[in-house]
């Protein structure tokens, strides 16, 4: 390269002719390059990914900014720049000189390998962003326990952001809103532990579930067997097998009924909650296909309900935790022990491994001590024990995360009334009109079930088709107890 004399200052044009504008100008090519690959990307993608969204939109120009920002300041000193006898220095390029010609191959070389390179990059770091790991794993500490048991879930296959934000505008912009304060309370340490649910701002099911799942075409009943095993010195088996009436919501598939009717086009269900969590509901008002209104008030609930504070009734809120599902003890136990990770042979194993599980435990590593000392101490010298324990380990290093207070205390589960009221958060009879019509009560197992058989051996083989009245193992249900009155998931 060589430098020409120029008898005057340059006029604006000629003053981006310095290395400084020239490299601005390489990064505002390499920045446009970036955002027309990402801007692509985010036109031809199913769902709106709120990180391609930013580095698209923010990133990219804010790079391009930059880079114009240095063309403009490396013009503005070419132009300061105090002239000697009144000339000035400018980069001019000798195409005569073999040294210019293969300084100025390099550097055009180097630009675009620069270029290509924020190409690649750029669509690296989409896939990155667009990842579960980047959502699960980012803040390890904060999303562990959701990133875990998703993984443990049936929804492991489909990405977070399906789910969390969907298609379209709107929720692209609330999911950056909500991201951003997230963001904030991650960098100052302000966030909840638990993290708080239900999650208030999240999108609809009809935008987000009902993309893969289609209410109007769930007919019919889905054979279910449930595998128990007592709190006794043998662990004494009890199964459980029934048909759940999951029925229909569209009249032209089928008849509309069953646990679905409340997804039913022709319905229109809303409730008023009285706390946060979504467990007490003291009001529900069905709208028909004909527009009459029905209101149901429990108990002694006599307030005036507006529009605002009314939830309409969607997937989520019996599907509360679809992909982030924390075991019961109970339910863990009882898997283990039909699968065979926990010895049934072991006395007693089943109380034992549910009451260590349960404690209260500050971080996973005390709780491991605690599990494998205790397990140990009431098993010494028995070899099956080893195994044992290895499975209640696994049990709680999926299931329990004491350093964020999370298990299955901290989220309720609305799907069934075993552990939590469920189901019978409206449907306890205590629900009615003014004029004394009440909800159906759902604590008689047939509204809901049909029960095929039930008990162990021989006796799971003695099957009805019209269904066998519910034998609770032990002692007999008082009248008006609900299942979650005894059953907690825990000991």
């Amino acid at each position: 390269m060589s430098t020409e004399n120029m008898p005057s200052r340059p006029g604006w044009f000629a003053a981006f002719r310095n290395w400084i504008s020239i490299a601005g100008g390489v990064i505002m090519l390499a920045a446009l390059f970036s955002f027309l690959l990402l801007f692509a990307m985010d036109l031809m993608a199913h769902f709106s990914n709120p990180y391609l969204g930013l580095l698209t939109y923010l990133l990219s120009p804010a790079v391009g900014a930059f880079g114009l920002i240095l063309a403009v300041a490396g013009a503005a000193l070419e132009r300061r720049r105090e002239p000697t006898a009144g000339l000035v220095t400018a980069v001019k390029i000798d195409f005569t000189s073999r040294k210019d010609r293969k300084i100025l191959g390099i550097f055009i070389l180097s630009a675009l390998a620069f270029i290509m390179l924020s190409a690649i990059g750029s669509y690296q770091t989409y896939h990155v962003t667009e990842s579960v790991e980047f959502c699960g794993e980012t803040c390890h500490t904060v999303m562990k326990p959701e990133n875990v048991a998703y993984h443990n879930g049936s929804h492991a296959r489909v990405a977070c952001v399906e789910c969390h934000i969907g298609a379209g505008t709107t929720w692209f912009v609330k999911s950056k809103l909500s991201g951003s304060y997230q963001l904030y309370a991650v960098l100052v340490n302000k966030y909840s532990r638990p993290i708080p649910t239900p999650v208030k701002n999240l999108r609809p099911a009809q935008g987000t579930c009902e993309q893969c799942h289609w209410p109007s075409k769930f007919v019919g009943n889905l054979d279910r067997t449930f595998y128990y095993f007592l709190n006794d010195a043998s662990n004494t088996p009890y199964s459980v097998r029934l048909l759940l009436k999951v029925g229909g919501a569209d009249p032209t598939h089928g008849p509309v009924g069953g646990i679905h009717w409340h997804m039913s086009v022709a319905n229109k269900i809303e409730y008023f909650a009285s706390d946060e969590s979504r467990q007490k509901i003291p009001y529900v008002r069905m709208t028909d296909a004909q527009g009459v209104v029905t209101e149901f008030r429990a108990g002694k609930f006599t307030n005036t309900v507006s529009q605002a504070n009314l939830r309409r009734m969607d997937c989520i809120d019996c599907h509360n935790r679809p992909a982030h599902r924390f075991a019961t003890p109970v339910d863990a136990v009882n898997l283990a022990l039909e699968i065979g990770k926990i010895d049934r042979g072991l006395p007693w194993i089943k109380t034992n491994a549910v009451w260590a599980l349960a404690q209260p435990y500050t971080n996973t590593d005390q709780a491991l001590a605690a599990i494998n000392r205790t397990l140990a101490g009431r098993y010494p010298g028995d070899a099956r024990i080893e195994g044992t324990i290895a499975a209640v380990d696994d049990i709680y290093t999926n299931n329990f995360f004491p350093e964020m207070n999370t298990d299955w205390r901290a989220h309720p589960g609305n799907l069934g009334h075993k552990d939590w009221p469920g189901c019978f958060r409206c449907h306890d009879g205590e629900h009615k009109t003014a004029d004394g019509k009440r909800i159906i009560k759902a604590n008689d197992c047939a509204t809901c079930h049909i029960i095929l058989a039930q008990g162990t051996g021989a006796q799971l083989l003695d099957l009805s088709a019209t269904g066998k009245k519910f034998i609770h193992p032990g002692d007999e249900i008082p009248d008006g107890y609900l299942c979650s009155d005894c059953h907690n998931g825990g000991p």
